[in-house]
């Protein structure tokens, strides 16, 4: 597999600091003043005469700056990502992870894939189910060894989240043996051609400039017989809990960033990204137009969250 690996890179990464660019936000924007919907857009790039743009939250920005601007939402938080996580859910989205995992399917020497996935939340849940499984056979009867063992990269294109993964990874005492890291842009990640079992991308294909060509990435990546798994902030569908949910989002996100991270700049980016990125059915329709089959999602918290899946059939004709 031909994967640039981050952990030697870890020296180099340390020093690169973010550009001296500021990043663009918008005027604050509350659940009273919402600016145009995204039920027709995404987080894909769109040409305007000759620029090409992307969204920037709700700004438009030239689409070869989006992914610098993310990347320096990204060194910013990234050392309290996993408290703030915990804050603006109240610690749901833990439940949401673990579901999410769940739904995977993981299975003796598979070979998963988590893209933005820094922290390792999503990867070392699949790491412990796949050495608990691993265990299993082995009691079975089947033989295991480094060449035949399941492995879990994860991806990400910040070093300062794969950091952040490495070091919880070391301080929670996993055996590292079957976790890769590698530093990668998901919309052309360094991984083989049908190479992956199981590509997962949680709460990250928002963030990417291009999001079809993340979808046809991750397609490109998978075996024949694969599954894409996608869990990202949706549309709720309830009107009462879009208004209670709109305001929380608007109006304490971006203050808890504030108090708590120092940068209230960059969760009203976050909050911004969740509204432009495409609904349910729309995501769907654009991870069958790269070729997945077998697509479906599932709503959680009423929509907050969704659960898209697609496979990589055998049979393409």
């Amino acid at each position: 597999m031909a994967l640039r690996v981050f952990a030697s890179r870890c020296a180099r990464g340390a020093a690169r600091v973010s550009s001296a660019r500021a990043f663009a936000t918008s005027p604050s924007t509350t659940a009273d003043e919402p600016p145009t919907t995204a039920d027709e857009a995404s987080t894909s790039s769109t040409h305007r005469g000759e620029a090409k743009t992307a969204s920037f939250g709700y700004v438009e920005v030239d689409a070869r700056e989006k992914e610098s601007l993310v990347r320096g939402v990204f060194e910013r938080v990234a050392p309290s990502y996993d408290v703030m996580n915990d804050l603006m859910s109240a610690g749901v989205h833990r439940l949401w992870k673990d579901y999410f995992v769940s739904k995977v399917g993981v299975f003796a020497g598979m070979t998963h894939l988590d893209v933005a996935g820094g922290t390792g939340d999503i990867a070392f849940r699949v790491l412990r189910a796949l050495q608990r499984v691993e265990r299993e056979a082995e009691l079975d009867g089947q033989v295991l060894d480094a060449n035949t063992r399941g492995k879990v990269v994860v991806s990400d294109i910040n070093p300062a989240m794969l950091r952040e993964g490495m070091k919880r990874a070391t301080q929670r005492g996993l055996n590292q043996e079957q976790l890769t890291w590698l530093e990668g842009n998901a919309e052309k990640l360094p991984v083989e051609d049908e190479s992956v079992d199981v590509y997962t991308i949680a709460f990250g294909l928002r963030n990417v400039t291009d999001t079809r060509a993340a979808i046809a990435d991750a397609y490109r990546c998978l075996k024949p017989g694969g599954k894409y798994m996608i869990l990202e902030f949706s549309h709720v569908e309830n009107e009462i809990l879009k208004q209670v949910y709109d305001f929380y989002s608007f109006n304490v996100i971006p203050k808890l960033g504030e108090l708590v991270a120092r940068d209230r700049g960059s969760y009203q980016y976050l909050v911004e990204s969740i509204r432009k990125f495409p609904p349910q059915e729309k995501l769907k329709s654009m991870m069958r137009d790269v070729g997945f089959k077998h697509v479906s999602h599932e709503n959680l918290t009423g929509g907050m969250v969704a659960v898209h899946t697609g496979y990589k059939t055998k049979d393409r004709i």
